[in-house]
């Protein structure tokens, strides 16, 4: 049988749909390209702005076009929160809740069209860790180790703790043989990832509790932290990333809003006053560090004051990007009943004041670094221009010029200028690969 995957939504969706497509595999069918004619789709949901429900109708329809004839089945948290709504869509043969994602490959044997979808959507109250790995798009020197899952927050914004559930992780003692795997797969670069990562808890082990078994690991990987919640990044926490010689020096700490009232509302964990300490505090010890945040305009009752709010909080601080939401509505969240709904035009109007902001605080943070020398992962090679792109440990997006067969290994690199056009920092390889070693701080050197 052909089947194809489509996936929207976060790194961790991406994560479980890589898992997907090894199980099928493994089981003879042949996988082909989302978009090609086949006889098996699996979309994997997202469900956090309204957008990703639509987009998700979109492909159903765009299957029925290339594949009238294909098995359509629906998963992630679309499904899990909207299991009759999708039901209702022609053309859809079965609904998997998030509790048997993993479990498809099990539940369906038979991939003929229905003339009613099946339904396997079950509670999460309940729900068991699931491994997960994937690879970082097209590169085959990054990957994503889902370490955790579900989230116990009660955000006023959020359906992830309703679609995903309680929180849940992997079990410590399993770690050391899920990254030895990866290494041996040829993976340099490792992700931990989660829906709350910084919530991390098994037996009575906490995230600090992974740092310190991966940085007393004979491993020559190199580890990138996933999102962590402000109240979660601890001051033993930033000091293990300081004289980690394996952790890079990256962080990505969610601030949603850097007015006090919009944060009450919101229902988060943190204060502004203790958001800005923690990012300075990183940002003091390690001045080469990449910080990025989420950000989320037009929240119900936002107001232009406390907008400014935001905006001043963030172009006062160090960061080096942000990933930018406008709100949306979501059924059965406490926000969706909130008075005094902002206007879409007002909305796109803070995002993209917002996003002109990121964009002047990346190249900020890309200027800053000019001259200075890290490691790069070659990732992916443009044959017209001669260049192979990747990340420096620092998360810098550069080019350099090499041959095209160099070793998928990490390179000594000194960044060079900025390419403006494409955002991208042009730089020259100095070394042969390095090998026993993928991360040291070059930079305060």
């Amino acid at each position: 049988m052909k089947i194809s995957f489509h996936t929207l939504g976060c790194k961790l969706n991406y994560s479980e749909t890589s898992q997907l497509r090894d199980q099928y595999e493994k089981l003879g069918h042949e996988i082909v390209p989302f978009g090609d004619r086949t006889d098996a789709v699996i979309i994997n949901t997202c469900t956090v702005t309204e957008n990703a429900d639509t987009e998700c109708r979109k492909i159903i329809r765009k299957i029925q076009q290339k594949s009238p004839n294909a098995f359509i089945g629906v998963t992630g948290c679309y499904a899990q929160l909207k299991s009759e709504e999708i039901s209702s869509i022609p053309g859809v043969d079965a609904v998997i809740g998030t509790a048997d994602k993993l479990k498809i490959d099990q539940l369906i044997t038979d991939y003929s069209k229905r003339e009613t979808p099946e339904l396997f959507v079950q509670s999460i109250d309940n729900a068991e860790f699931a491994f997960s790995q994937s690879a970082d798009e097209d590169a085959r020197t990054r990957a994503f180790l889902k370490l955790q899952d579900g989230c116990d927050y009660s955000c006023t914004f959020c359906t992830i703790p309703m679609a995903r559930g309680k929180s849940r992780s992997m079990d410590l003692n399993d770690i050391p043989d899920r990254i030895k795997r990866l290494e041996e797969q040829g993976y340099h670069e490792i992700i931990l990832s989660g829906i709350n990562l910084g919530d991390y808890h098994h037996d009575d082990h906490t995230f600090y509790d992974v740092l310190s078994l991966i940085e007393d690991l004979e491993t020559k990987s190199r580890f990138r932290i996933g999102s962590v919640e402000p109240n979660l990044v601890s001051n033993q926490i930033i000091q293990l990333i300081t004289s980690s010689k394996k952790i890079v020096p990256h962080l990505h700490i969610p601030l949603q809003s850097g007015s006090p009232s919009v944060l009450r509302r919101m229902k988060r964990r943190y204060k502004a006053s203790a958001y800005r300490e923690t990012l300075l505090t990183y940002k003091q010890l390690l001045p080469h560090a990449c910080i990025g945040a989420d950000v989320i305009v037009g929240f119900p009752g936002e107001t232009d004051a406390e907008f400014e709010e935001t905006f001043s909080f963030i172009e006062s601080l160090p960061f080096s990007y942000l990933h930018v939401f406008t709100y949306s509505e979501r059924d059965n969240t406490p926000a969706s009943e909130y008075p005094d709904a902002v206007p879409m035009r007002i909305r796109k109007l803070r995002n993209a004041r917002l996003r002109s902001l990121s964009e002047h605080k990346r190249l900020e943070f890309y200027t800053s670094e000019i001259g200075k020398e890290y490691i790069v992962i070659p990732e992916s090679y443009d044959p017209e221009t001669g260049l192979w792109k990747g990340w420096t440990d620092n998360y810098i997006r550069c080019q350099f010029s090499a041959d095209q067969h160099i070793e998928l290994q990490p390179y000594r690199i000194t960044l060079l200028s900025i390419d403006h056009k494409n955002g991208l920092v042009n730089s020259s390889l100095i070394d042969i690969p390095i090998v026993n070693q993928l991360y040291f701080p070059l930079s305060v050197m």
